[in-house]
């Protein structure tokens, strides 16, 4: 079968092009800038029908979170028009679309895990444009799969894992906020899952479904294990001080709690994501072992 991904560079994109290369069942397609760009709507959506896949996987976006507040036009015109030209290209065909979302939809103000259901009420203007998003490709196409996921880190592009092993190597403490809780999750785990929902995307699995690595922590928590592993394993390594949120202010107020419930895409699919440490255990040391974590300036959308 055909699968098209949107992006070329960014950490799921990247993850899926990886684990896809082996596998004898699969043609993936990845498009990016400069021939495709989601800010284009009218040659993007030509270029998806073009190629004809299967199955679509709208994984680029506009994810400068902080930028966001100051670049609201583009980040809408990504993660909203970009969004729902790609479905609009899914519809065209009568394939399925799985598009990616995120946590951020939620305020984080209240208890979590949230559930599908729970009310949506984004804190950030990239909350807004993703949840705006969502809402398009469900409105263009039955045929979606929407899938909101928390904490991405992988072996690829900018994160937090990345950003960790980088300061610890000049840094004997390090301070990381304490009051922020979520899951993290591997992108090259969610790229394996989304592989084995492509291959079968039955009607009556379509929907809005949370995916995300199992277990929770705070971003203090989730320090204190990268830097763990990396010690154990020869690498950088520091102490790990908390702070509050209130002590790291950032452009974009982030949610203080965005655990997410994957309950619903357990029963539908069958599967649930590993632990969340034992997949951060995986990509520390890939990373150690390639001995690169460079911090990539935080700019233009991940494609």
């Amino acid at each position: 079968m055909k699968v098209l991904v949107t992006g070329t560079t960014g950490q799921l994109a990247s993850s899926l092009i990886e684990l896809a290369a082996p596998l004898r069942d699969i043609e993936l397609i990845a498009v990016g800038r400069p021939e495709f760009d989601l800010t284009q709507p009218v040659p993007m959506r030509e270029a998806i029908v073009a190629a004809r896949p299967d199955v679509v996987i709208s994984a680029a976006a506009y994810t400068a979170v902080d930028r966001a507040e100051d670049e609201p036009a583009l980040a809408h015109a990504v993660n909203v028009v970009g969004a729902a030209c790609i479905a609009e290209a899914a519809a065209k065909l009568g394939v399925p679309i799985i598009h990616l979302s995120t946590d951020y939809v939620f305020s984080g103000d209240g208890r979590g895990p949230h559930r599908e259901d729970d009310e949506t009420r984004p804190g950030t203007f990239y909350g807004a444009t993703k949840l705006e998003g969502e809402r398009a490709v469900a409105s263009i196409t039955p045929r979606h799969i929407i899938l909101r996921t928390s904490w991405v880190y992988s072996p690829f592009g900018n994160n937090f894992v990345k950003t960790m092993l980088r300061l610890a190597e000049s840094r004997d403490t390090l301070t990381v906020v304490s009051d922020q809780y979520g899951n993290p999750t591997s992108a090259l785990d969610l790229a394996t899952a989304i592989l084995e929902i492509a291959r079968q995307p039955q009607r009556d699995r379509f929907g809005l479904y949370h995916l995300a690595g199992t277990g929770e922590t705070n971003w203090s928590g989730f320090a204190r294990h990268i830097l763990a592993v990396s010690r154990a394993n020869g690498g950088p390594s520091a102490t790990v001080q908390d702070i509050a949120s209130a002590d790291y202010p950032t452009r974009a107020r982030r949610p203080a709690d965005s655990r997410l419930c994957t309950e619903k895409f357990e029963k539908t699919f069958g599967r649930r994501l590993p632990a969340w440490q034992t997949s951060a255990e995986t990509v520390v040391r890939r990373l150690l072992r390639a001995g690169q974590w460079p911090k990539i300036p935080e700019g233009q959308p991940q494609v």
